[in-house]
């Protein structure tokens, strides 16, 4: 759990200022649960630059609650929590200065969304709020006031936490769950999981990542690992301390995120792949009369394929579909074996392109109309889907044919600029397996929305 923070304060001499606004947010890594935003009469003048930046003035703090009358809510919304800010060592020096005058010892970890952005979005021309979400398209309310200020950093720290692609952030959440008996632990955990889309994390004691798996009904998913009675199934609940999880909103993100994250992290118990789970693709080249040509081959052969099969039937079952919807020819797709005319050109299903009736022209128009559908190779492009809420989109980025990574956008104008999209999305690994993944997304989901660009 996290409580992002921020405070405003009077200006004046170090360890002199004194609060005038805070306002904390307490998240889960999803979404709001809880919030506390009062003004505080700082007992003390503001100074006029203070004033001019804020907009809050000695007159509106004079009837405000002054600290000691917030510092139990504080302490209450902030309990085992992370403490979340922009540069938090002001905001956390400021909470530990208030309660010092008290005579109270506060502390809480913190996580500072200055550094962790300087560490997972590179080449900002500026850390600071204002400009960092600017160039993320993140959109802020009541700038230089606690409210406006905290809330946009809850959806910068949730961008980040997107973005960690080694959960470090997770992990350090994480260690701070008090241990359970085994029984009522597995209770505890099914209760805090969603029956949603995304990926889940297992965690021991010390935090580590110990699995990670994908389901489109995490709690379901959960079940039957803590149902199960296989020696390895065993184990692991025994070592199980905590589950973390990360709605992806649908299953292709889903997919890529637990591939990208099991090469990363290297769980205990995820099993690495013996052999590609893509064994057969497809292909094209143009014949020496100047058809294109569709073709089976294995996997391992083909360098850049216009689509990928685990199995061969799948493949056949493929170019039988693209043959009858594109009105290809069964001897260029490979599905009839002939040196003359293919069967569906017995039946008029087959324009002639088998015995050259049909020109390389009309017949190549086809092919490339497959190619424009079911291949990214040198393509510019954004394939946009549902994302985790309402009014949210998720955004799969892919440039020169190579997969980037993927984000969520809440606004159009995030979309629609490329550069706030390349800040938006968590990068990853253009392999062979997140191309497979890609690509039998797409023929399998109609609905997709693609942009090139």
């Amino acid at each position: 759990m996290y409580a992002i923070v921020d405070i405003e304060t009077t200006g004046g001499k170090y360890n002199e200022e004194g609060t005038t606004e805070i306002a904390i947010y307490k998240f889960d890594g999803h979404e709001i649960v809880d919030q506390f935003i009062s003004l505080v009469n700082p007992e003390r003048p503001i100074q006029p630059f203070v004033v001019g930046l804020t907009g809050i003035n000695n007159d509106m703090l004079r009837n405000a609650p002054k600290f000691y009358e917030v510092a139990k809510r504080i302490i209450e919304i902030t309990t085992d929590c992370v403490l979340v800010a922009h540069n938090a060592k002001f905001d956390y020096r400021i909470l530990k200065l208030e309660y010092r005058r008290l005579g109270y010892t506060y502390e809480r970890q913190t996580i500072c969304t200055v550094e962790l952005s300087k560490k997972l979005i590179l080449d900002q021309p500026s850390y600071s709020l204002g400009k960092l979400t600017k160039s993320l398209g993140i959109p802020i309310t009541d700038r230089h006031r606690a409210s406006g200020d905290a809330l946009a950093t809850v959806k910068l720290f949730q961008l980040l936490l997107n973005k960690d692609s080694e959960k470090e952030i997770i992990k350090k959440s994480v260690r701070k769950i008090p241990k359970n008996q085994l029984d009522t632990k597995l209770i505890r955990i099914l209760d805090d999981v969603p029956s949603s889309t995304g990926v889940y994390y297992m965690h021991n004691e010390e935090g580590e990542i110990i699995y990670i798996g994908k389901s489109r009904n995490i709690r379901k998913r959960l079940n039957q690992h803590f149902t199960n009675e296989s020696h390895k199934a065993k184990k692991m609940r025994h070592d199980i301390a905590a589950v973390s999880y990360e709605l992806t909103g649908n299953e292709l993100l889903a997919l890529l995120k637990e591939n990208d994250e099991i090469k990363k992290n290297k769980p205990k118990y995820n099993r690495a792949l013996k052999k590609d789970i893509f064994n057969y693709a497809v292909t094209s080249f143009t014949n020496e009369d100047g058809y294109i040509e569709l073709k089976i081959m294995k996997s391992s052969l083909i360098e850049n394929p216009i689509t990928t099969f685990t199995t061969l039937k799948q493949a056949k079952n493929f170019m039988e579909m693209l043959t009858e919807n594109y009105g290809l020819c069964q001897k260029f797709t490979g599905i009839y074996k002939t040196d003359t005319s293919c069967f569906n050109y017995s039946i008029k299903s087959c324009d002639g392109a088998c015995i050259s009736e049909e020109s390389t022209v009309s017949y190549n128009e086809k092919v490339e109309e497959v190619l424009q559908r079911f291949s990214y190779l040198n393509k510019n492009m954004v394939l946009i889907d549902r994302g985790r809420e309402t009014g949210e989109k998720s955004i799969l980025l892919i440039e020169e044919g190579k997969f980037q990574g993927f984000g969520y956008a809440n606004l159009n104008h995030q979309i629609n600029h490329i550069d706030i999209l390349k800040n938006i999305i968590s990068p990853m690994q253009n392999n062979r397996d997140a191309q497979h993944i890609i690509q039998s997304y797409m023929r399998r989901n109609k609905n997709i929305k693609v942009v090139e660009y």
